[in-house]
């Protein structure tokens, strides 16, 4: 019993890790509840009324999620620098609240400097929203300069709460973020295995479901990669140790997406080269069951289901006799033992399977240190040295220091423009709606504009903002309803709504705007304001400062959606260009490079495009050609990305790995890949660009091959394979992006 009580917590603690990686909106949802019920129950105690309450709960929430920095000293001093900012504006809002020009004058000129504070990093950013949201609280509660004293105890009551909660209670620390990192990348990595068992027992008419469940577990795995990535320098003791995890990272998430398109291919009659679909909806490949002994294809289920013991056992500290034996047995067919008679691609499925074993090997040691050694085979023995050597192998490196823009070309200073303009018209639309509530507005117009960087992104965020405040209006309605005037019902129930907005936030702004304006439902009901005609009211100034955002965007110093895009686009092909030169130079025998740096730049900036095509692929876009066009680009793209990462990962093998060898003739078959996605790139600069994309025969038949001796080893076939995938996709782009074709050379 006690076993199977830990076997369902374990699975619980998976499922958690997994769907909320880091358990990062886990953490800012209680850090800010705890806050704001601290922050409550100090100032109740305190004899605080009703408004005092309102306004400490705001205040908390405020100084909570405003701090971004990673370490918890740098919070401690963000944090201790945003309380004299705090006291300082709601001052400035009690006093200038009755001085109607004077203070939407100030109003602007204090969201300028918030949005222009962000060129300061983490700790400007903070601050500048710090103030912008306490002057707004001043605004919201109705301060006055009498009650100052009293306003300014609670926010500091608020502030303190805060610390308490983020330094004590719910601390946050890289290397305790990391570590929960490391835990859902090792459920999600199970959970893809699972899928992949799936999509091995399929029916036909079930393959579809089947691959767009290993589709979307590759992506969350990705997912999850990158936001390691982000935590490594501040969550790990050293260059040394970063570098380790992230190649280890990196291993693992090649090697499991490669098992799913192995397992793909295995299905179907031609061979899979990505995961991803060029054409958003389009049918899955033609498959069928393949034609091998059931004897077989039990043995591959049963090794699919090992590789998922094993990922699930690798970091619970278990390293007995089975999982031992487990290991072994996956790791031996990667030095072809015991591999089951069935077709040259159902063989190589087990060959996935053994390097997918590998990578969870590496993965352990890399994490949890050295392991006993005293069950391995021979197989499992050479896996070791060929990890061991690879990390003796790691150094670190600099990175070198981007240009920077200046001017009103810098897009924090742009952006501090655009804002205040909106704000400005917001200010004035907003007065001649309510002259009490005219502040909405603003609000609306500085959200519209954070983390966004062109026309079209401002556009679908004010949409899915006024989605969300409508349906939040009805639910305000009903909670408003329900809750009368019991204080307490109502704040509890604040506390569930500010939850789930935090909870939900990255996963959906819609959602977070839909328990925002229904939590202020709630707040007006606790101030004595709450009628139906202030609801509605809120979803009038919500749609005009959206209006104000988009129009302040569009006409000063706007970014359209193409430019921007065209800008992402060709800084994708830049970093294309780079792994793939530097990949296959290193494959070439040319000296070692930051190849997995260079990966990640890709896959980063290739992050960076899809979200900004987000306008582009809206459901609600009216130019429907334009959204086929960017999400078949987007597609192709990541097939690229794909092809570049494993060619990556391959080469930074190759000084310690005793099956592959440098060849010198890629440099020289692959070069019109590179010059290819350079051409594209130029083209995407400048439409006028005269060069043209180039075909001609298969990168393999550019090597040539000896007479009388095999034309590759598997290791040579696979990279080769990659090569051939990528030079297809590269010239795949040509068409959608106008990029003329070259007459095939003779």
């Amino acid at each position: 019993m006690r076993a199977a009580g830990r076997s369902v917590r374990a699975r619980l603690r998976d499922r958690i890790a997994a769907s909320d990686p880091g358990l990062l909106r886990l953490t800012a949802g209680l850090r800010t509840v705890g806050a704001i019920a601290l922050t409550l129950a100090v100032l109740t105690l305190l004899g605080a009324d009703v408004h005092l309450l309102v306004a400490g709960a705001m205040a908390a929430m405020v100084a909570t999620f405003a701090i971004r920095e990673k370490q918890l000293g740098a919070q401690a001093v963000t944090l201790a620098l945003g309380l004299p900012v705090a006291l300082v504006s709601v001052t400035l809002g009690a006093v200038l609240n009755a001085r109607l020009y004077v203070g939407d004058v100030f109003f602007v000129v204090l969201i300028f400097c918030a949005v222009y504070g962000r060129r300061f990093g983490d700790r400007g950013t903070a601050l500048g929203l710090i103030g912008f949201q306490v002057y707004f609280l001043s605004l919201f509660v109705g301060a006055e300069v009498s009650a100052l004293p009293t306003l300014c105890g609670a926010i500091a009551v608020a502030f303190c709460s805060s610390a308490l909660l983020r330094f004590a209670v719910v601390p946050a620390t890289p290397t305790g973020v990391l570590l929960r990192l490391r835990l859902a990348f090792r459920a999600r990595l199970a959970q893809l295995v699972s899928a992949q068992l799936d999509l091995l027992d399929a029916a036909p008419d079930e393959m579809d479901k089947a691959l767009e469940a290993v589709r979307e577990g590759t992506a969350r795995l990705h997912e999850t990669a990158m936001m390691i990535q982000a935590q490594l320098e501040e969550g790990t003791p050293d260059e040394s140790a970063a570098r380790l995890v992230q190649r280890r990272i990196a291993d693992a998430e090649i090697a499991a997406e490669r098992l799913g398109l192995l397992l793909l291919t295995s299905r179907s009659a031609e061979r899979a080269d990505t995961l991803t679909l060029h054409l958003p909806g389009a049918p899955a490949p033609s498959v069928g069951q393949p034609a091998v002994p059931d004897e077989t294809t039990a043995t591959l289920r049963r090794d699919l289901q090992a590789l998922r013991a094993l990922v699930l056992r690798a970091g619970s500290g278990d390293s007995g006799t089975a999982l031992a034996h487990v290991r072994n047995r996956l790791l031996g067919y990667r030095d072809e033992e015991n591999l089951p008679p069935a077709p040259a691609a159902v063989q190589d499925v087990f060959r996935g399977i053994g390097e997918a074993a590998r990578s969870v090997l590496g993965l352990r040691i890399a994490l949890d240190g050295p392991q006993d050694e005293s069950d391995d085979t021979p197989a499992t023995a050479r896996s070791r040295e060929e990890l061991d050597a690879e990390d003796a192998a790691i150094d670190g490196g600099e990175e070198p220091a981007e240009e920077q823009e200046t001017g009103l070309r810098r897009p924090t200073t742009r952006a501090a423009v655009q804002v205040a303009v909106g704000s400005a018209l917001a200010i004035v639309g907003g007065e001649l709606l309510s002259t009490q509530r005219w502040y909405w507005a603003v609000l609306t117009c500085w959200i519209v504009f954070l983390n966004t960087a062109s026309t079209g992104e401002i556009l679908v965020k004010g949409y899915r903002r006024l989605l969300g405040t409508v349906f939040g209006v009805v639910a305000g309605i009903v909670l408003a309803g329900l809750v009368g005037q019991h204080t307490w019902t109502a704040f509890g129930l604040v506390l569930v709504l500010i939850f789930a907005m935090f909870y939900v936030a990255p996963l959906s702004y819609t959602l977070m705007s839909f328990f925002v304006t229904a939590m202020l439902g709630l707040l007006y009901t606790l101030l004595h304001t709450y009628s139906l005609d202030v609801l509605l009211l809120r979803v009038e100034e919500t749609a005009l400062g959206a209006a104000c955002g988009v129009v302040a965007a569009a006409l000063v110093l706007p970014v359209r959606t193409d430019r921007r895009t065209n800008e992402l686009l060709g800084t994708v092909l830049d970093r294309l260009a780079e792994v793939t030169e530097a990949a296959v130079g290193q494959l070439s025998g040319g000296p070692a490079d930051e190849l997995l740096d260079k990966a990640r730049d890709l896959d980063q900036a290739l992050a960076d495009l899809r979200a900004a095509t987000q306008p582009l692929t809206h459901p609600v876009t009216p130019l429907r050609a334009r959204r086929h066009t960017a999400r078949y680009v987007v597609a192709l793209l990541e097939t690229c990305a794909y092809h570049a990462r494993t060619l990556a990962a391959t080469a930074e093998l190759l000084p310690t790995h005793p099956s592959i060898a440098a060849d010198p003739r890629l440099r020289g078959a692959a070069g019109r890949t590179v010059r290819n996605i350079e051409t594209i790139a130029a083209r995407v600069a400048d439409e006028h660009a005269a060069a043209r994309v180039e075909t001609g025969p298969s990168i393999a038949s550019l090597l040539g091959s000896d007479a009388g001796t095999p034309r590759y080893g598997r290791i040579t076939d696979r990279v080769l394979r990659h090569l051939e995938r990528l030079d297809e996709a590269v010239v795949g782009l040509a068409r959608p992006l106008g990029v003329p074709m070259a007459e095939p050379r003779t």
